[in-house]
């Protein structure tokens, strides 16, 4: 009865999603209060009604209702209770669900914290989040079911895929989906604001937090996968370009370019059409990351379907939802006006230089993920785009870009002087310089572009500690307690997220300049020295676990006779798939990690004997991670500015009175 009741469940949420895309926008159109107010009751609706069927479908992961497809051929009952739980998402109808569940949860939120919306742009909203429903409703219910039943119910399930089993994919696959979904809101915010014909700064306001958090959840979201991929595939690298990784990217980078139109759109009413293309462009790009994942046109650890009738309804989705868009975009955006003039040297310009760079390197990376999927869908061979390209082709984009990070907070709106701007930043220019003379000395050997890498990193950090210390200089208050309580959240998370990118850019310096990889074939009690560190085999043991029979290796690690750490790399073999897989051990630290992963036996049996080792040292690669949260933390810091706080907001506020952006 429980799948019975989910797939009910689901029936019902499209019907309510066709109700909430049709009568509010109806009631829109003709100023009536009581079908715009249905889109308030209808939203709240589907999220309850999609919650049970994901309810339904977890209660039966937990109860290994194998009866249920879906269950039989992603679980079992040798799976710890945790796996299980995370396996409702670790399949293709599962996170399709999941996928459905956090675009509900987005409709929610709409529907409680913009009540100080005016009515008839809340409606317009909440109905295109509806019409953006009833695609992947209708996908779940005609290709997807995840209630599927098998009759007769097999005496026991598969398995869970074993790069799933792990605690990083428990929560990767929802961080990931609330930034991909997320950016619908901002779509809808857009499409209904072209509609409305209305364009302005409190409609940038409006749209900002809505696009900072689904910012900040996607930056979340690819950190926990690129943590996942480092100690899980043992392969010690944190980013490897592959066409499913850059589904996520892309919309990262247009959402960020998003961010950045909509600040000069609040601030001085520019840019306006440009922030309404990114909209649509950032949630076009999510839906073109669903289709890499879920059509079979890839190949990749982190791809979901093969099935091509799946691939097909996404096209055709992606083809009505893109098309469309672009269609009111053109017929819509003509009347918008073009805002506030600024000069070439601004705060502005700046930001439009952020914004072109931004949206040429995401040009670069659909290139290189989408070029090699034409060429063979032409049947005229088969290529492959890779790192090489992507790093020559990526990385010299953003050495401007990074520069216009540190000028940009600094810079004056409307006109910025090249001589006021050179005082305020000089001293952070020289700490730059200084940086990136003595850090790869420091380091043991200098390299050029490691200087240039740590000569960015260090110009985005002295330039954001320069912009904090100009505005605290010239605050009229007198203490330095209430010249800090004087600036805006928002204000203080832009610092925030500034920080972050140049934590991660140092972070990457350092380990793509520094990291020593060495394959090693080590015997019982036999040593090897890699950077300065003496690593020591002791030896392989055999260890039960929960679903998996695993040999666990002792390698201790020295320094001058001195124990550093002990590592215990693991070569597992799951009981009920037969698969083997590698579980690297890892001994992190803020200056880098110790990183071992077992390879093969080499010699005797496979609890003793000679093995192949492959060990690694990553000098700051954590640092990476610690960037992209506090990339996260900016933005969440940004939201809580009081302008934001939408609840308490007076329901209809001249433009003229908002408070001073970022």
């Amino acid at each position: 009865m429980i799948p019975e009741l989910g797939h009910f469940a689901l029936i019902v949420a499209l019907l309510v999603a066709i109700v909430q895309s049709i009568l509010p926008m109806v009631g829109a159109a003709r100023r009536d209060h009581a079908l715009m107010g249905v889109a308030v009751t209808a939203a709240r609706a589907q999220f309850g009604l999609v919650a049970l069927a994901f309810g339904c479908l977890m209660w039966s992961f937990a109860t290994s209702d194998f009866s249920v497809a879906n269950v039989a051929a992603n679980s079992n009952t040798h799976l710890p209770l945790r796996y299980r739980l995370a396996a409702t998402w670790g399949s293709h109808e599962g996170s399709l669900l999941l996928w459905s569940l956090m675009l509900a949860g987005w409709g929610l939120a709409v529907s409680v914290f913009s009540r100080n919306l005016p009515q008839v742009l809340r409606a317009r909203v909440l109905a295109v989040l509806g019409m953006v429903a009833i695609g992947f409703l209708l996908f779940l219910l005609t290709t997807s079911d995840p209630f599927t039943r098998l009759f007769p119910a097999p005496p026991e399930g598969r398995d869970l895929n074993p790069l799933l089993q792990d605690p990083g994919m428990v929560a990767h696959p929802p961080m990931l989906y609330m930034g991909y979904v997320g950016f619908s809101v901002a779509f809808a915010f857009a499409i209904a604001a072209l509609i409305g014909g209305r364009l302005d700064a409190a409609w940038a306001r409006w749209s900002r937090p809505w696009t900072t958090v689904a910012w900040s959840f996607l930056t979340i979201g690819i950190a926990l996968g690129s943590i996942w991929a480092y100690y899980t595939l043992g392969w010690g690298g944190w980013w490897f370009w592959d066409p499913v990784e850059n589904a996520s990217f892309m919309p990262w980078l247009a959402g960020t370019a998003l961010i950045h139109s909509l600040a000069v759109t609040e601030k001085r009413g520019a840019f306006r059409s440009w922030t309404v293309l990114l909209a649509i462009v950032a949630f076009s790009l999510s839906l073109i990351g669903t289709f890499l994942v879920r059509s079979g046109v890839l190949t990749s650890v982190h791809a979901f379907a093969t099935d091509p009738a799946r691939g097909l309804f996404i096209l055709a989705f992606l083809a009505v939802v893109i098309g469309s868009s672009l269609v009111l975009y053109a017929l819509r955006a003509g009347a918008v006006g073009a805002g506030g003039a600024f000069a070439p040297l601004s705060r502005e310009s700046l930001l439009l230089g952020n914004n072109v760079l931004l949206v040429v390197a995401l040009a670069s990376v659909l290139l290189g993920t989408l070029y090699p999927l034409f060429v063979d869908a032409l049947a005229v061979g088969k290529i492959s785009v890779g790192p090489p390209y992507f790093d020559t082709v990526f990385y010299p984009l953003m050495a401007p870009l990074l520069f216009l990070v540190g000028v940009g907070p600094v810079a004056a709106w409307r006109r910025a002087p090249l001589p006021e701007l050179w005082t305020r930043l000089r001293w952070a220019a020289g700490v730059a310089v200084v940086a990136a003379v003595l850090g790869p000395v420091a380091m043991g050997r200098w390299k050029p572009l490691v200087a240039l890498g740590l000569l960015l990193a260090a110009w985005i950090a002295a330039a954001t500690f320069a912009a904090l210390a100009h505005r605290l200089r010239h605050a009229p208050q007198r203490t330095l307690a209430a010249k800090l309580g004087a600036n805006a959240p928002a204000w203080y998370g832009m610092l925030l997220a500034h920080l972050g990118v140049a934590v991660f850019v140092a972070g990457v310096t350092l380990v793509k300049g520094y990291e020593i990889e060495r394959d090693v074939r080590l015997d019982v009690g036999q040593s090897v020295v890699v950077a300065g560190d003496t690593y020591t085999f002791r030896g392989v043991t055999a260890v039960p676990g929960p679903n998996y029979d695993a040999l666990v290796a002792t390698i201790d690690v020295t320094r001058a006779n001195r124990e550093v750490t002990t590592l215990h790399p693991q070569k597992r073999t799951f009981r009920a798939s037969g698969q083997a897989m590698t579980e690297a051990s890892i001994e992190r630290g803020i200056g880098g990690d110790h990183y071992v992963s077992l390879g093969e036996p080499i010699t005797g049996s496979g609890a003793s004997g000679a093995w192949a080792v492959r060990i690694y040292v990553k000098p700051f690669v954590d640092w990476i991670w610690g960037g992209c949260l506090l990339m996260a933390l900016g933005g969440f810091t940004a939201v809580a500015d009081r302008r934001y706080r939408l609840a308490r907001a007076r329901r209809a506020e001249p433009a003229a009175a908002l408070a001073a952006s970022t």
